[in-house]
Order: C-alpha cells, then sequence, then structure tokens
C-alpha cells in the first residue's frame, strides 16, 4: 500500500471542548469539516498516520522523526487536563522514513528527546481522529530550517516507507496560515498576512501544491505563518500520484488563518473508499451492469452519474466504468459538473473546468461520487435518498477569455473569473442570475475576489446540459 489521502488541517487548542468552552462555535466551519477529516480518515482505516507538525521538535539543521513505542498528549497547559489520550507509535515507520531521507542527503535528529509528549499541533487533530478511528499507529515528523526541497524529500521518503512497509497510510498536514490577519488579534496585523492566506488556500483549492515551493521566505516570515512547511513535507508525499483536491473550509476570526483542505488518492494505493466484502463487489457488478441497460432508455451521460452515485453510495467504492460507452462518453475529454437535486433542491454538486481523467465517462463517475461524499455544504448522501434524487450533468466546451462583461450571456455562457492563483466560476443558464453583472459577482465571491479589486480576467465557456428529461441542451 501507499499513501491513500493527505488532509491539511490547522491546530487551534480552542476547537477542542474542553478547551474552547463553546468559543469553538465561532469556527463552526473549521469544526464540520475536521469532522469530516475525520470522517474519512476512519472510511481509509490506516495502519499508520503520519502527523506533520510546526510545534514537534524544532531544529534548524535536521528534520525530527519521533521514536519510541507509544506517547501522551494532554492539554494541560491550556487548563484542560481532562483533555488526555494515549497513542500507539509505529517505530519501524519512522525508521524507514529516517533511513531514506539519510541516504538522499536530508539529515535526520535521532535524539529521541520529547518523542513521547504530543505537542497540541498533533494532539488537536487526533482529538477529532480518536472519536471515530483508534486503529492506527503514529509517526511524527517535525519541521526545520532547511529549504523547501528538502522538506519535499522528507514527503517522498513518507510515501516510500508506506509503499516498501505495506502500510495503509494518512498523512495529516497540521499547520495553522498567517497569524497577522486583525489589528486586535493576538499577534496584530500584516498587510502580507490575508495575502498569504489567499495564496495558499488558492493554491489548495486548485490543487497547486507545486505553488507552495515558490513562496518567497520572506513574504512568509511577514505573515508569520506555521504551516507551510508541513503543506510542503505533504506536497513531496503526493508528488506524481492522482488525487482530488478540495478546500473544505477557511476562516479566521480570531487574527489567525484556519484551513481544512481534503487531498484523495485515486488509483491503486487508494481510491477513497474503504474496502468492500464479496458482496459489495457483487453489488457495484449489478450497478455497472445496470447503468449499461440504463443507457438503453435514458440519456447516456445521466444515467452514468446515477450508476456512480448509487453504486457509490451501496457499495462504497467507486464505479468501475462500464463497457459499451458510446464514444461522446468513452473516446472525449472534457470538464465535467454533475449536480444532484432532492424535491427540486441541490443535494449536491462537484465539477472540473478542465478534464483531470481520461475520458467524460471518467470525469463523470469521479465528479458524480463526488458530489454524493464530499460536497462541503452537504452530509454525504445515503442509500435512503437515492430514490429521490435526480441528476443533471453538464459538460464543458474550452474556456475563451473574453474582454468585458458586454461579451458575455448568463442564459448562453458560464463565467469564469480569475485574479492570481484565485479563480471562481459560474455555469449558464440558472435561475435568478438575469444579468452578466450579476453573474460576474457572484464569481468573483465564490473566488474570494472583492468587487473593487481590480485586474481580473474574464473567460466565459458554453455547456452541453443532460439532465433527467434525457435531452441533450447547448447552455
Amino acid at each position: 500500500m501507499s499513501i491513500v489521502a493527505a488532509y491539511v488541517v490547522p491546530h487551534p487548542p480552542l476547537i477542542v471542548p474542553a478547551v474552547g468552552h463553546g468559543q469553538e462555535r465561532a469556527i463552526q466551519a473549521t469544526v464540520d469539516a475536521y469532522e469530516e477529516v475525520a470522517r474519512r480518515i476512519a472510511a481509509h482505516a490506516p495502519d499508520t498516520i503520519v502527523v506533520v507538525s510546526p510545534h514537534a521538535p524544532l531544529y534548524y539543521d535536521c528534520f525530527h522523526v519521533s521514536t519510541g513505542d507509544a506517547a501522551h498528549g494532554d492539554m494541560g497547559r491550556f487548563d484542560a487536563w481532562e483533555a488526555a489520550m494515549n497513542v500507539p507509535c509505529d517505530p519501524s515507520f519512522s525508521a524507514a522514513v529516517s533511513a531514506c531521507a539519510r541516504a538522499r542527503g536530508v539529515p535526520i535528529c535521532g535524539s529521541g528527546m520529547r518523542d513521547g509528549e504530543l505537542d497540541h499541533a498533533t494532539f488537536v487533530p487526533l482529538h477529532f481522529v480518536n472519536e471515530r478511528y483508534a486503529g492506527y499507529r503514529l509517526v511524527r515528523v517535525g519541521l526545520s530550517g532547511l529549504t523547501p526541497a528538502d522538506h519535499r524529500e522528507v514527503g517522498r521518503c513518507i510515501a516510500e516507507a508506506a509503499c516498501d512497509l505495506d502500510r495503509t497510510c494518512v498523512l495529516v498536514a497540521s499547520g495553522d496560515l498567517s497569524h497577522k490577519l486583525k489589528e486586535d488579534g493576538p499577534y496584530g496585523f500584516a498587510p502580507e498576512g490575508p495575502v498569504f492566506d489567499r495564496t495558499v488556500t488558492g493554491l489548495l483549492d486548485e490543487g497547486d501544491l507545486e505553488g507552495l515551493f515558490s513562496i518567497d521566505a520572506a513574504f512568509r516570515d511577514a505573515a508569520a505563518e506555521c504551516g507551510l512547511g508541513s503543506f510542503q513535507i505533504m506536497a513531496g508525499a503526493l508528488d506524481g500520484v492522482p488525487a482530488t483536491h478540495e478546500l473544505l473550509s477557511y476562516e479566521g476570526p480570531f487574527g489567525v488563518g484556519y484551513a481544512v483542505a481534503a487531498f484523495e488518492v485515486q488509483g491503486p494505493t487508494g481510491d477513497g473508499a474503504v474496502a468492500a466484502g464479496v458482496d459489495a463487489e457483487a453489488d457495484a457488478r449489478g450497478t455497472e451492469d445496470e447503468a449499461a441497460a440504463e443507457q438503453d432508455g435514458a440519456d447516456p451521460f445521466v444515467a452514468l452519474a446515477r450508476a456512480a452515485v448509487e453504486g457509490f453510495v451501496r457499495t462504497g467504492r467507486p464505479l468501475a466504468r462500464p463497457d459499451g460507452l458510446p464514444p461522446e462518453l468513452a473516446d472525449v475529454r472534457a470538464g465535467v459538473f454533475v449536480s444532484l437535486h432532492e424535491g427540486g433542491d441541490l443535494r449536491g454538486c462537484i465539477g472540473t473546468i478542465e478534464p483531470v481523467t481520461g475520458s467524460i465517462a471518467d470525469e463523470i463517475i469521479r465528479n458524480g461520487t463526488a458530489a454524493a461524499s464530499e460536497d462541503p455544504r452537504f452530509p454525504p448522501v445515503g442509500a435512503g435518498e437515492l430514490d429521490a434524487l435526480s441528476y443533471s450533468v453538464d459538460v464543458l466546451f474550452p474556456p475563451e477569455p473574453v474582454d468585458s462583461e458586454a461579451a458575455l450571456n448568463p442564459a448562453r455562457y458560464g463565467v469564469i473569473v480569475t485574479l492570481g492563483r484565485r479563480r471562481g466560476l459560474l455555469l449558464p443558464n440558472l435561475e435568478g442570475v438575469d444579468t452578466a453583472t450579476q453573474q460576474v459577482a457572484i464569481a468573483r465571491a465564490k473566488a474570494g475576489i472583492a468587487p473593487d479589486e481590480r485586474g481580473v480576467r474574464l473567460e466565459r465557456f458554453q455547456v452541453v446540459r443532460h439532465d433527467r428529461g434525457g435531452e441533450a441542451r447547448h447552455g
């Protein structure tokens, strides 16, 4: 096995209820996203959880990798001694990471100091995990004053150790963003703070992990962040691995930026679902057969979306692409949005502006599954809801740049607004969106681009919409 998923999480102590005493409700979006991450980790049932922590022992010229058989942590320093845990560790995994790093010329600290004491940046994510899952062993990795390239190599060694030891492994990159977002915050305000947070959350949202290595050191220092090194190690662990990417939440009400993001590895090493038994495999094959049969009497795009959702919800496994699909599904690549509705209300929508798989069929399966299980606005779809769901599939034409809103038509074209690494998209022909100005304003808001920010680049695109009526329509 290998890395099956990686998650970016913050570590505010008050998010632990024994510390927060209700203050955690001020960052409820972060709490909700954290609980979603814990649910996913439990579903993966990892053998080993690697937590990369900026508050583990920190050295200028080497990386700390925990040793020992067990560790203890508590929130006593925050007057919450009752919040405590003991976790088993994975010393053979730690040894494999250390040996790999040394072989690549990356120094590892071998003192063993403070190995048995969990820092709060490790304790906080494990607090949420332990509420749902206890079958793991822990490896804790610290940061260093070495180069971003060295952080990448440590991440690569984590992935290599998981593969060599045949471990199912989840990596948790613990780290806050800027600590200087508000004048009345505990660390004050710096103009670099909000810019840093927009930059990093934009990279996480787009899955551009390579961009994490191009952030200027002086800029990150001025922003007073503590998570970038963790994220760079995570990027190294995911290097060359196909993975989905989602920014689940971002908040900064206390003057410190908190982001939660998820990266689910796709393919043989980790398909984002719990391994199922023989009965589930038979159910999946049955669903695939139903998908092929349903295409005879319904729009094949919608039939495939339905089969993908129902197959995943009933078996916990992504649908395998059925045989015999028409060429427009099997042989063409395009961005796709899959939307689920229940009783006329949106129940989930996930999409890709540009293709990330080999065909429209694979794009529908990927995004339909995600719409049912990973849309952060909704809980996962349950089996009892399947009969009530309706589906639409929007296939996107390649976007084209436009000079102004005058070239837009919200009934015909979708719009993409881009400023730097921030990007927002709105589909065409949406109820209540009657003007190009409305359309651009909504897309700006989705991207986190303020109404008065200049230099926005506009693109328009057309879609072909397939819905339950069985008729493909150009949007």
